[in-house]
């Protein structure tokens, strides 16, 4: 059975003073379920013990004259395990294709990380009905040849459901987890984002290839984030 995993994507959100709320999400971890937080990466070598914790992004290369990148291994090296790689904000603003997805997913591997591979579609594509193409093209563009259960999670997240307070129906969701279950094998863990909240975690949660969150704004406080984890340890 995949791992279940709380994940929090803090974005570009948090100074130092975040860190108490890292604290409080840490205290009140449940057990059972992997509770991991992705905050800026200047917070990353700060955030407290008893949590998984990720970076948002990271650069192909191992080092050189990329100024203002990081590096997997600067990531690890901070103390992260995990790193997102392909979120549509990344896609989006800074022109990243399938092929540099694929190339960090690598460096991600390279640098022991485990990469959450982050896909999916428009609005436009959706209500053109090319759901299903847009994500199977994502995914054989983005994840190389070698990606296990211990080195991959694939997170499912429309793009017309980030940050906007509309959710994908339980019947969109079952549809899409079903179809990427059938693409990647019965052990990577397969994880929802869009406007997840501690209302409608239960109810996503409850379908059969959910294994967890990938959580924006909702993941920036313990009070908004820990009832979904709660959520998550209870399916």
């Amino acid at each position: 059975m995949p791992k279940k995993i709380a994940a929090g994507n803090w974005k570009m959100n948090g100074l130092r003073a975040a860190l108490r709320e890292a604290e409080a999400i840490a205290d009140g971890a449940p057990d059972g379920i992997v509770t991991l937080l992705c905050p800026p990466a200047t917070l990353l070598a700060s955030m407290p013990g008893g949590l998984a914790t990720g970076g948002q992004a990271c650069h192909s290369q191992e080092s050189g004259a990329h100024t203002g990148d990081l590096s997997a291994e600067m990531l690890a090296d901070a103390g992260a395990t995990y790193c997102i790689v392909g979120h549509s904000e990344r896609r989006a603003d800074h022109g990243e294709r399938d092929a540099d997805v694929r190339a960090q997913t690598e460096a991600a591997w390279r640098a022991g990380l485990t990469a959450i591979l982050c896909i999916g579609e428009t609005l436009e594509d959706r209500e053109a009905g090319r759901t299903l193409d847009v994500l199977s093209a994502q995914l054989a563009g983005s994840l190389s040849d070698g990606a296990t259960a211990e080195n991959t999670i694939v997170a499912y997240e429309p793009v017309w459901a980030i940050g906007t307070g509309k959710v994908a129906s339980p019947a969109q969701v079952a549809e899409v987890h079903d179809a990427l279950r059938a693409k990647v094998g019965p052990d990577i863990p397969l994880l929802y984002g869009g406007s997840v909240k501690a209302a409608n975690a239960a109810e996503l949660f409850a379908l059969e290839n959910v294994d967890g969150a990938l959580v924006g704004g909702a993941s920036l406080t313990a009070a908004d984030f820990l009832p979904i984890a709660e959520a998550l340890a209870a399916s």
